[in-house]
């Protein structure tokens, strides 16, 4: 069993409700224990029956409680990270819900940004409960979940409605997971809603990909689709559910698996991404969608970060490197397309997209050189030139702005 001791104190208002202090590894994974978030300990814990830990998705005890201790103080970057929260509109107690039965993402009747903006305003303000202790921010959250928990009832449209189930319905069950045992919040109505709604979708997704070629569909298909099922395994305490993910990450037959996503390695620590010759805004994409999936699962015990002699960062790396301006290198990719595997292939690195903002480094850099102690000289580079960290809303209105939950600078600086 991993356990790690939780540090209280500071802040602008203590957060209500005992939060995890220990954590456990089941099967055949590694445990560890993370000093870097070692404190004082909490008299109680957030540890489920099986064995998760809550809050333990995105965010354990100890990130929170840095930021609250850093924002209360006026630190930087926590400060800045925590101005860039309250300047945007969705982290505003003002949020007003506007759920759906059904949410359509892709083909007629697209509605899914009503979704997409609710669920990053819950997250945000549920941030400001949790590090602020403001109870109208709580309160928000929990109205926009509540509501939604008790209205949507399915996802449809065309195969975009895939990434739909499973980009949020990681998301959901993240804010979720922060306003656990909050008073008010329906947390069971919410289970219900996430194991009846999002989990099908992203399960059938990954066992049949839309009825393709398995290798038809980008890393960030099935990225979506492990965060989403890996993140309703913690929140709904469903171990097989969390094994399911994990296992895909390590031996799934579509191109979010982990030797799928970095399919070849180049001297100088870089791993070639699987969408870096497609272009790079998806690339982009898939480094915050991986790291997603890695916190959360270090979250519970499980480092698959350091995965395959830490296959995930020499891909980072690769992406960083080419996006910061530097050239890198690139290896013939070829795979197959339709219901028939038609052949495809590209021969260099996409300069679509190249040098976009997204925020998606500050966690990942956080992992491997500030826990690890492990050189990351073009993340590090890419951390220092993006500055502070936004979330949903700061990078465009387009669905894209809103592939990643965000601020890392706040929660992930040390």
């Amino acid at each position: 069993m991993a356990v790690r001791a939780a540090a209280v104190g500071g802040g602008q208002a203590q957060i209500a409700g005992g939060l995890a202090a220990a954590g456990a590894a089941g099967g055949a994974y590694t445990a560890f224990a993370d000093k870097d978030d070692a404190g004082a300990a909490e008299t109680t814990t957030g540890t489920a029956p099986d064995g998760f830990v809550h809050t333990g998705l995105l965010h354990r005890f100890g990130e929170l409680n840095r930021a609250k201790v850093n924002v209360k103080a006026g630190k930087e970057p926590w400060l800045s990270g925590w101005n860039r929260l309250l300047a945007n509109s969705r982290a505003q107690s003002s949020w007003k819900a506007r759920p759906l039965t059904n949410v359509v993402r892709g083909g007629e009747g697209q509605n899914y940004t009503r979704l997409m903006n609710d669920i990053h305003a819950a997250y945000q303000n549920a941030l400001r409960w949790r590090i602020a202790g403001t109870k109208d921010h709580g309160d928000t959250a929990r109205d926009i979940l509540n509501a939604w928990s008790g209205t949507l009832k399915s996802v449809t449209g065309n195969a975009d409605r895939y990434l739909a189930a499973g980009l949020y319905g990681y998301q959901f069950a993240n804010a979720a997971e922060l306003m656990r045992g909050y008073p008010g919040f329906d947390l069971e109505q919410c289970k219900s809603m996430m194991l009846k709604v999002f989990y099908p979708l992203s399960d059938r997704f990954l066992k049949e990909h839309n009825g393709a070629c398995v290798s038809n569909y980008w890393a960030n298909w099935d990225l979506c689709a492990m965060n989403s099922i890996l993140a309703i395994g913690i929140l709904c305490d469903d171990r097989a559910k969390f094994d399911q993910a994990v296992d895909y990450f390590r031996n799934g037959s579509g191109n979010g698996s982990i030797k799928k996503a970095v399919p070849f390695l180049h001297p100088g620590g870089l791993g070639q991404w699987q969408e870096s010759g497609r272009d790079q805004g998806h690339s982009l994409m898939g480094i915050g969608l991986m790291g997603a999936f890695c916190e959360t699962a270090w979250s519970q015990g499980v480092d698959l970060y350091g995965y395959d002699d830490n296959r995930f960062l020499k891909g980072a790396e690769y992406v960083a490197r080419y996006n910061l301006g530097y050239d890198v290198p690139f290896t013939r990719y070829t795979w197959g397309t339709g219901t028939k595997c038609a052949y495809r292939e590209q021969t260099v690195v996409s300069s679509i997209g190249r040098g976009q903002a997204r925020p998606v480094w500050a966690m990942v850099h956080n992992h491997y050189a500030r826990r690890r102690r492990i050189s990351t000289p073009y993340l590090a580079e890419m951390v220092r030139k993006s500055g502070a960290e936004g979330g949903g809303g700061d990078y465009g209105t387009n669905s894209g702005g809103f592939d990643q939950l965000g601020f890392g600078t706040l929660l992930y600086s040390r």
